[in-house]
């Protein structure tokens, strides 16, 4: 596969080091982006191709990946809609629907929506997937192994979902950060130094998620077999449920939700 990128950022760099091992040259990598000083640093790095502007070389790439912010998707694609033939063109821009980045590309519609999220960073991604319905099997899979570079992935048959994987995956890692942040803060309240209370808690929080990934048993029976009525455990997860922390995290994917759609509703104007 000859893969293009349009924006250098972090997630365009983490989707690049997943490929590098993958790919019989950095060659078959080419990135857009205005920031030359970026650019220099992955041709070194890697041996891509690099370019300032939307070119030529688009006509020569099996998948085109959009990895710039949402506000510059309606330029980037009307420079680009001239170049359009076989290519994918992969989006893993947040808010911006296929129906509506299809407009922008003159009616293009082999268009593949991605949500990754930021653990792609470090391998460690979960990806949603919609596929407009003129993309085939093959373009689906080559879509697919992409994202499965940095991660797993999760195809979703209606676009709406990606809404949903956004407020799940996509924000979630934020989620994640924030009950890490209290669990640290609680740690240093009760006794514990600053580097002591993030061991504590990071360990706790990587082991707990590995031993929830390897189990075949549903998280609740998990946390069931740790919480001795009448015990510590218990005593901790009485508080939360009379704080109705469960409560205010299902509020929380919702909002995150609505706002997805409405950041779409948004956009779409363009």
């Amino acid at each position: 596969m000859r893969i293009g990128f349009i924006g250098g950022g972090n997630m365009a760099g983490a989707l690049i080091v997943g490929l590098a091992d993958k790919l019989d040259s950095g060659r078959q990598i080419h990135v857009v982006d205005l920031n030359q000083e970026h650019l220099k640093k992955l041709e070194d790095q890697f041996g891509v191709g690099i370019s300032v502007d939307i070119d030529h070389h688009m006509r020569d790439l099996d998948v085109i990946v959009l990895a710039v912010k949402p506000q510059q998707m309606h330029a980037v694609a009307l420079k680009l809609a001239p170049f359009l033939d076989q290519q994918i063109v992969l989006t893993v821009a947040a808010g911006i629907r296929a129906a509506d980045l299809s407009r922008w590309l003159n009616g293009y519609a082999r268009i593949v929506r991605t949500m990754p999220n930021t653990p792609a960073m470090v391998g460690q991604g979960m990806s949603g997937l919609y596929a407009m319905d003129a993309v085939n099997p093959t373009e689906r899979q080559a879509a697919e192994s992409i994202m499965q570079a940095v991660g797993q992935t999760l195809w979703v048959e209606q676009e709406h979902l990606i809404d949903s994987v956004t407020a799940i995956s996509g924000s979630g890692p934020a989620y994640v950060f924030y009950f890490i942040e209290a669990l640290q803060e609680a740690a240093q309240q009760l006794g514990f130094n600053a580097d002591q209370a993030r061991q504590l808690s990071l360990a706790t929080f990587q082991g707990a998620a590995q031993l929830a990934m390897q189990s075949e048993e549903p998280v609740h029976l998990l946390r069931e077999r740790v919480t001795s009525k009448g015990g510590t455990t218990f005593a901790a997860l009485c508080s939360m449920d009379a704080s109705h922390v469960k409560t205010a995290i299902h509020q929380a994917a919702q909002a995150a939700a609505v706002r997805a759609a409405e950041l779409g509703d948004e956009f779409g104007q363009q």
